[in-house]
């Protein structure tokens, strides 16, 4: 099929994720085919004792914090992380607009030495964070937050866009729906990725697409969304 009439964005995202992502690939003019390969499972963070802010690296933590932290100041990874803290009822929302590096420096600037800083994160996942954390000093409390777990096989909707011809592109914002997409994959649709790009949020999720003979794959300047969509 000619490239100008693959329109087709294959969006790998959990729901409800899934779908305001559709919305925004509608918007922007393409056709979005939902197949997400994770689910994610909300757990309730148990609160320690006593700390001093809360430092997040996925918008996904947000629902399994406890109203009893909403007072203190939220130190979130980005932007989409920082609206859904405002929207929970977070007074004090500070955004790194970055990775977890970022995240990092942020917690740097804007907390005093020694602070104890509530990292909510998900199962095997938060330990770069917290590891800088306490290298620079903090006081750290690694709590989960949600699990992600992959879907059993590769959804219906995303097995016939591969197969179709019509996929210009497939969306991965995360690194953990990246490596699912490359397990669950059926091995007789890999050479159907030759003509299609690969759009990833950040070099970890890069990397674990390498495997698969993509045309090409192509890693956002920033991690946000809005510059995953800019290379559509």
């Amino acid at each position: 099929m000619p490239e100008r009439e693959r329109r087709q964005v294959l969006i790998t995202r959990p729901e409800p994720d899934a779908t305001k992502t559709a919305h925004r690939v509608a918007a922007a003019g393409w056709q979005p085919v939902l197949a997400p390969v994770i689910a994610v499972r909300h757990g309730t963070v148990v609160l320690p004792a006593d700390f001093d802010a809360v430092a997040v690296t996925s918008r996904n933590a947000i629902p399994a914090l406890p109203a009893g932290c909403r007072a203190a100041p939220l130190l979130a990874v980005g932007r989409a992380t920082a609206e859904r803290a405002a929207a929970a009822g977070f007074g004090t929302v500070l955004d790194a607009d970055g990775d977890a590096a970022d995240l990092a420096a942020l917690a740097r600037r804007a907390l005093p030495p020694g602070a104890r800083v509530l990292v909510a994160h998900a199962r095997g996942q938060g330990g770069e964070l917290m590891r800088d954390l306490r290298e620079a000093g903090f006081r750290v409390h690694g709590r989960r937050a949600y699990e992600v777990t992959p879907v059993k096989m590769l959804p219906a909707p995303g097995v016939s866009a591969v197969e179709g011809g019509g996929l210009r592109a497939a969306m991965f914002l995360s690194a953990a729906t990246a490596r699912a997409f490359v397990r669950l994959l059926p091995d007789v649709l890999r050479a159907h990725l030759a003509d299609v790009d690969a759009v990833a949020i950040g070099e970890p999720a890069a990397q674990a697409l390498a495997p698969l003979p993509w045309r090409r794959v192509r890693v956002s300047l920033r991690p946000t969304l809005d510059d995953v969509l800019a290379l559509l």
